[in-house]
């Protein structure tokens, strides 16, 4: 969660109540961003060094959120590289009151939670005001490559398989992997912001770099000497990565990836290669870049600003409390059989 209020309260001298406040909605805030300016724009960083583990490496521990309302492709009717100040605090303050304003009843929109009660929305995570129109810093216009011939005939065939699946409520089989509960989006890796929950900490230890992912209470633990790659035929969920440093940048390479989790549309064989680096007391700057050639003709880059935010994270109990998707499954095998019983008495 974005913001966390803890009290608690002592009864009988051994009993302690949590109590998680709701916020008030977005539209009566001021946008909490800061603008941090080793990353607006990039290129005009100062150098900065980063304090230093016990081991000697640059030390990137602590909670971070890529928390943003800044989109992984550059909008088609916007041509440059990057927006003035008062131009991204309007579109943040924008995107920002999008998610507070009131939803139509009986849509789907309003029988879901509402974010902004809850301190969910990503306003209130204290985000990094960036200028970049676009996560995509590479190609130029901020945009995926074109997929190859052999990424589109791939595209085809997962959506040709999806129809003849049937309808996500027929099986569990045939509803997505985050509903699921066994993979969501913000492990990656690559590791993007979604609509909430947008938190990480990361701790290091001699060899190793923990990251620690909210959504899903997922664990990155990166390897840091020079073990060998896992099997071609070994396939993971996210991958199999392995870490260095180059200077101050913790460089992390992953390969090894399933085929069902399809990143932007990419092959099992996707190269994805993250960079961490902080370049301030509250900044990580991450950048990733995808190399595919069975998916795009030529790599792609990205960078998403990190900022420094509040612990600790809490456990995302997500099949634990997924309480809709036995109820999802319960609720069309009632339809079917309010419609068999129907169709029984028509014949009838």
């Amino acid at each position: 969660m974005t913001r966390r209020f803890l009290a608690s309260a002592g009864v009988v001298g051994i009993v302690v109540a949590m109590v998680w406040l709701p916020r008030v909605p977005v539209a009566a805030q001021v946008v909490p961003l800061a603008p941090v300016k080793p990353l607006i724009p990039a290129k005009t960083a100062k150098p900065w060094t980063a304090p230093r583990t016990p081991d000697g490496q640059p030390d990137l521990q602590g909670f971070w959120t890529n928390n943003t309302y800044t989109p992984l492709e550059r909008a088609k009717n916007v041509t440059k590289e990057f927006f003035t100040e008062q131009e991204a605090l309007k579109n943040a303050k924008r995107a920002a009151e999008a998610e507070g304003e009131q939803t139509e009843p009986g849509t789907v929109a309003d029988v879901h939670y509402d974010f902004t009660q809850f301190g969910l929305d990503r306003s209130q995570g204290g985000m990094a005001l960036n200028l970049r129109t676009s996560l995509i810093v590479d190609p130029p216009d901020g945009r995926i490559p074109p997929m190859t011939a052999e990424g589109q005939r791939r595209a085809a065939a997962r959506a040709e398989a999806r129809k003849r699946m049937g309808a996500p409520t027929d099986a569990v089989q045939n509803l997505p992997l985050s509903v699921r509960c066994i993979i969501m989006d913000r492990a990656g890796p690559p590791m993007l912001a979604g609509a909430y929950n947008n938190n990480y900490q990361i701790v290091q230890a001699p060899g190793y770099v923990m990251i620690l992912v909210e959504m899903i209470h997922d664990v990155r633990i990166i390897p840091l000497d020079s073990r060998p790659r896992l099997p071609q035929n070994v396939r993971q969920w996210t991958g199999n990565y392995l870490g260095r440093w180059e200077g101050e940048t913790l460089v992390v390479e992953s390969t090894n990836f399933t085929d069902k989790t399809a990143f932007q549309g990419a092959s099992a064989n996707m190269h994805l290669t993250e960079r961490f680096t902080r370049v301030a007391e509250d900044v990580i700057r991450y950048q990733f870049t995808v190399d595919d050639p069975a998916t795009w003709a030529k790599p792609w880059s990205a960078e998403v600003p990190w900022k420094k935010t509040i612990g600790p994270l809490f456990e995302h109990a997500c099949a634990e409390g997924n309480y809709a998707l036995a109820n999802t499954l319960r609720g069309a095998r009632a339809e079917e059989k309010r419609a068999a019983e129907a169709a029984t008495k028509v014949s009838k």
